[in-house]
């Protein structure tokens, strides 16, 4: 089961992004997307390299900033992001329509995209932490802004919304394939023979001198029959693969979470009214 991320801009174009493991399998998919006429402006290839483990969080916020123009949800992009500075390699396919887009579906399929949940949890078992506990996250929530305390300590007070996206998933193919079969038959068929036999028929009467002594010839063919075969092929049934698509809806639910300040004001009333009358 592969995993690709699916994304429609205003315009109503999809976009599909897939994670590759190595340069030549995500080459190969470019190769079949150009003679399939998906046009290379509409190709991206976002290849990733990790030279040594202390290298590893500096490139991937490298990939995370080089990410950041394309459609798709920040836990995603994280995702990628990761993928590419472990060595994998992004392909991006952006301005699709309907037919064009379950086409380079089928051909991302076939040349091996990874299966991006099963590649998230193999990594959450070597300790990866994912999007929620990533730097980049908490600089997002940093950049939100936030006021400072007269000792210049400060609370941030963080929202979470719910950002419901789209991942079109593969669930298996049909796939159709024609070959011919020999297969022995016999008909049985009636055939006459036809021969010739010589019959000597013993006579005594006299014989006729000029009807009797004249010359003659006689003779007679045999005929025999022969089966002939020949065939014939008709088309019975034609088999071809139709593709129909509806749409459902269907309701995610969660949980978000927010930040509640409580402030304790242990200053007596006396003292705030004298404070008052001081500024007066």
């Amino acid at each position: 089961m592969m995993t690709y991320d699916s994304t429609t801009d205003t315009a109503g174009e999809m976009s599909v992004s897939a994670l590759f493991d190595t340069q030549d399998d995500a080459q190969r998919a470019v190769d079949r997307l150009l003679v399939a006429r998906v046009d290379m402006s509409q190709i991206r290839l976002d290849s990733g390299k990790t030279d040594t483990a202390t290298e590893q969080a500096d490139q991937g916020k490298g990939f995370w900033d080089s990410l950041g123009d394309l459609l798709m949800p920040d836990e995603d992009r994280y995702s990628y992001a990761e993928g590419l500075s472990r060595g994998g390699h992004l392909l991006t396919v952006s301005g699709l329509d309907s037919e064009k887009y379950d086409a380079v579906l089928d051909i991302l399929d076939d040349e091996g995209t990874v299966n991006l949940d099963e590649r998230e949890a193999s990594w959450r078992n070597e300790g990866w932490g994912g999007y929620e506990v990533s730097p980049y996250a908490a600089e997002r929530a940093t950049a939100a802004g936030h006021s400072a305390t007269p000792s210049g300590e400060s609370i941030p007070v963080v929202q979470e919304t719910l950002r419901v996206g789209k991942r079109d998933t593969s669930h298996g193919r049909v796939r159709i394939r024609a070959y011919t079969v020999e297969t022995p038959v016999s008909e049985t068929v009636e055939l006459r023979d036809e021969h010739v036999e010589l019959v000597r028929t013993p006579v005594d009467r006299p014989a006729i001198v000029d009807e009797d002594y004249r010359e003659r010839t006689f003779e007679a063919e045999e005929h025999r029959e022969e089966a002939v075969v020949s065939k014939e092929a008709r088309v019975v049934e034609e088999i071809g693969l139709r593709k129909t698509s509806d749409t459902r809806q269907e309701t995610v639910s969660d949980t978000v979470r927010h930040t509640e300040v409580e402030v304790d004001d242990e200053r007596s009333t006396l003292g705030r009214d004298d404070r008052n009358r001081t500024r007066e």
